[in-house]
């Protein structure tokens, strides 16, 4: 398998737009597949530890998931910082479409034994190798969950009213 995307090797600028087009189609699969499973989720959610989650939901127990998509090997390779986001979920997985190659991630240093991975295009995913639960403390959870909520409420209201997002904090 490669992860090489449909873009001219001499044209960055397209490749780029190339795998920002992946990118957005493996969330797309991976919150279709969520939502089938009673898993509501949202993209690009900021953390207290300065990170971003690609994906971040709750499922209907009340647990934290949170999903790192990668769509390029160099990106899958590069990224040191990925076990920050391990401290902020009970369910972690890694999210990459069909045609990246997934052998880095059964490595030691992407702790298989902690790391889901589910494979997804534009229209669905499966999970290819499930999460193992890892609780966080009860309180840590809910000022996650709290957070993650006045988060989605947030966008909800300014989709709604643009104005609205001039008038309050950010979280």
């Amino acid at each position: 398998m490669t992860d090489t995307l449909a873009a001219p090797p001499d044209s960055p600028t397209i490749h780029a737009d190339t795998q920002a087009c992946v990118a957005t189609d493996v969330a797309r699969g991976i919150t279709r597949l969520f939502a089938r499973n009673g898993i509501w989720c949202l993209g690009e959610v900021p953390l207290k530890n300065g990170r971003r989650a690609d994906l971040m939901g709750v499922d209907a127990k009340g647990l934290v998931v949170i999903v790192e998509i990668k769509v390029a090997r160099a990106d899958l390779l590069g990224d040191a910082k990925w076990p920050d986001y391990l401290d902020c979920c009970d369910r972690f997985f890694w999210g990459v479409p069909p045609a990246l190659d997934r052998a880095p991630l059964e490595t030691e240093g992407y702790q298989p034994e902690r790391c889901g991975v589910i494979v997804a295009d534009g229209y669905d995913g499966e999970i290819v190798r499930h999460a193992p639960l890892e609780p966080l403390a009860a309180a840590r959870r809910k000022g996650l969950v709290e957070r993650l909520a006045r988060i989605a409420m947030r966008r909800h209201t300014t989709s709604l009213d643009p104005t609205c997002a001039q008038l309050g904090s950010q979280a």
